[in-house]
């Protein structure tokens, strides 16, 4: 048979996917081949995979669907596919039988594969399984080769609408948004304080590969200098949650005072950006900045336009306190918090008009309903509004082009970002300046099974082990502002902790404490958390 199971690790399809080991592999991506050639005969419209491990780790890699909206695979055939990747090779034809029956009765209906990968070196081989599962059912690959996953998630949507978001090839999708850039630009003038320069870090993936394309559509309307872009390994000591999760800057990127820096992950839908101010302190301008940058923006545009369009922005847990505090008493936009994943954000987003979803990580968009999609084409020539009013619009207009509405995308993230930091006139200090984040720290506690802790509340309450949250809050009760939460990585046995309070000393004091507690009530194995101020 082909691609036997070689093991008998049962692995579910999560947030990211299916995630593991590249080793432990091969069967799963030969299953998610027949699986993605059903859900296209299914939906009758093309879908897609994408082969990545995004931040993890060069030895690892993973597999996930795209819909037919270039949205996450519904969670119904999540179910599917987990059932799909873990039953035995003899199990196998019963029931992938069974869902052609029940959901592909048509068996001669066409069906549309689309395939991307990352660089990692096991992704190739991983590909060519994906292509025999979709060719034993049938179907037909359109092979991308080597892409970002927002790329992906953008093929497949503008192939679906028969190009009405875009052109559903590499050249249509630099070409989409650079243009909208330059466009943007001409229609403010330049204000000193903003720097047209970014210091680039690719995490030696293919962000590196795609922003060196983008540059030559770019032009001069945005200088980039790539770090970073292959030469080292895949997410080693550098990229976005390297960044993230240690607040340090990357390796082998030249740091300078006031220069401007972004980094990105792995599969490049994710971005942060940092610089070193005058008295040489790493400030971090995570997701949380991003998504407060953008509501302020949109929230003025919008007021300007006279549009009326319910603008609404979408966090999880991990959201910084100040953050949501910033967003919804200070600029007045309504905030919802929703459990950890961009399914789960993407999903609430669409609830309002103009919807903006960011995880602290760097991974967020912005999503236009079809209303407002409508609303701002329409009323670009609307004789009955004010010169001010058709500015908004206009603005609003080109700015939904420079936007991948699918999913998380850095290129596309970094070019929101610097259109509104140019309209503003603002340098990444001035941005910064907006609201101070309170201390926060992560860490990962290693435990037996991460199943053992259940959460309710959008991840920021515990419900089990039972006794856990009660001494969970005891430990927050010591510490101004202090604020916790844990949950279990959707990947990995492993429980992750986040605090945050009033001061660095006490964040990571309440890190620590909650770790322990978390090892203690959890089941933890290995070496127990150490007290960083030892």
């Amino acid at each position: 048979m082909e691609y036997p199971r070689k093991h008998d690790k049962f692995i579910a399809y999560g947030t990211a996917g299916f995630r593991t080991r590249a080793e432990e592999l091969p069967h799963i991506m030969y299953r998610m081949g027949i699986l993605a050639t059903i859900r296209a005969k299914n939906v009758k419209a093309a879908v897609g995979v994408m082969i990545t491990a995004s931040h993890n780790p060069v030895v690892d890699n993973g597999v996930k669907l795209v819909d037919p909206k270039g949205d996450m695979l519904a969670h119904e055939w999540e179910i599917l596919a987990t059932e799909l990747a873990n039953a035995s090779d003899e199990e196998l034809d019963g029931m992938v039988q069974g869902m052609v029956k029940k959901f592909a009765s048509d068996s001669d209906a066409p069906a549309l594969v689309f395939i991307g990968r990352d660089t990692r070196p096991s992704s190739e081989s991983l590909m060519d399984a994906v292509v025999m599962g979709v060719e034993k059912m049938g179907g037909t690959v359109k092979n991308f080769g080597i892409v970002s996953t927002p790329q992906l998630h953008y093929f497949v949507v503008s192939h679906n609408t028969n190009g009405a978001y875009g052109e559903p090839t590499e050249a249509g999708y630099f070409k989409k948004m650079s243009d909208a850039f330059k466009k943007f630009r001409e229609i403010h003038p330049l204000n000193e304080k903003y720097a047209n320069q970014v210091i680039f870090d690719g995490a030696n993936g293919v962000g590196a590969h795609k922003m060196k394309v983008m540059k030559t559509y770019l032009e001069d309307s945005l200088k980039v200098e790539i770090f970073n872009s292959g030469e080292g390994e895949l997410n080693y000591m550098c990229g976005a949650d390297y960044v993230k999760v240690g607040q340090r800057p990357p390796d082998n990127v030249p740091l300078e005072r006031g220069v401007k820096y972004v980094t990105v992950d792995g599969d490049a839908d994710r971005v942060l950006y940092f610089f070193y101010d005058d008295s040489n302190t790493f400030c971090m301008l995570d997701g949380d900045k991003i998504a407060t940058l953008i509501a302020g923006y949109f929230k003025e545009l919008v007021s300007e336009s006279g549009l009326a369009l319910n603008l609404g922005l979408v966090q999880t847990a991990y959201a910084n306190g100040s953050s949501t505090h910033y967003i919804s008493e200070n600029l007045k936009v309504p905030v919802a918090c929703v459990p950890t994943g961009v399914k789960h954000l993407h999903h609430k987003a669409t609830n309002f008009d103009i919807g903006i979803y960011f995880e602290a990580n760097g991974h967020g968009t912005v999503v236009f309903s079809d209303i407002a999609t409508l609303k701002i084409r329409n009323s670009q020539n609307d004789t009955s509004m004010t010169d001010k009013q058709i500015m908004a619009v206009k603005k609003l207009a080109i700015l939904c082009d420079i936007i991948n509405q699918t999913v998380g995308d850095a290129i596309s993230d970094i070019l929101l970002v610097e259109s509104i930091l140019y309209a503003r006139g603002w340098s990444i200090e001035d941005w910064n300046k907006s609201y101070t984040d309170l201390p926060n720290r992560q860490l990962k506690v290693q435990v037996k099974d991460r199943n053992v802790i259940s959460t309710t509340d959008a991840e920021r309450r515990c419900q089990t082990p039972s006794e856990l949250q009660d001494e969970i809050d005891a430990a927050i009760a010591k510490y101004k502002f202090g604020r916790s939460f844990v949950r279990p990585s959707g990947t990995e046995d492993v429980i992750r902790v986040y605090a945050e309070a009033e001061s660095q000393y006490s964040a990571d004091m309440l890190a620590y404490e909650v770790a322990v507690i978390v090892y203690n009530l959890a089941g933890g194995v290995g070496d127990k958390p150490r007290n960083p101020r030892c």
